[in-house]
């Protein structure tokens, strides 16, 4: 309920900020300043976007909880979209998630109401030893073991395509 009352009221509040922002320094400065905050938070966005990326990227290589990261990543894109809204109500609420201490006490709220479990694969190793590998290392056949005659209940088997009947 109190989030459905927050949408009704949003825009009022956002319409009150542009009347007092306005009126004390002007239409055409009012303006500047929305596009202004628009820009900062594309470039805050921007900057602050990659280096989550590349610590995300850091933790999935090292085999740490991405999850920190993750609600960060999360928090700066909303901050880049609030940023990018007309309205300076927004703008403090934008500005106020690219603040990573912020960001830190909102993790540490949500994450104790929060699991993050993740798949880790081992991926491709590069060495210089041989791979190993277990089990036999040949297949003897004996010559009755196989056939070179094709199957014809193979899925590869040559079947004839429907192009090549009379139309």
């Amino acid at each position: 309920m109190p989030l459905l009352i927050a949408i009704i009221f949003y825009p009022f509040i956002e319409i009150a900020g542009f009347i007092v922002v306005g009126r004390a320094i002007g239409l055409f400065p009012t303006l500047g300043l929305i596009m202004l905050t628009a820009v900062i938070g594309a470039i805050l966005l921007r900057i602050q976007g990659f280096s989550v990326l590349q610590r995300l990227n850091q933790d999935a290589r090292d085999g740490g909880n991405p999850g920190r990261d993750l609600v960060h990543g999360g928090m700066i894109v909303l901050a880049g979209i609030l940023l990018l809204l007309p309205g300076f109500v927004s703008d403090i609420c934008g500005f106020l998630l690219f603040i990573p201490p912020l960001r830190d006490f909102v993790w540490k709220r949500m994450s104790r109401n929060m699991v993050v479990v993740s798949q880790r694969s081992t991926g491709f190793r590069y060495t210089s030893d041989p791979p190993r590998r277990e089990g036999p290392k040949v297949v003897d056949l004996e010559a009755e073991d196989f056939t070179h005659d094709p199957d014809p209940n193979s899925p590869w088997a040559d079947k004839p395509d429907d192009d090549d009947k009379p139309k």
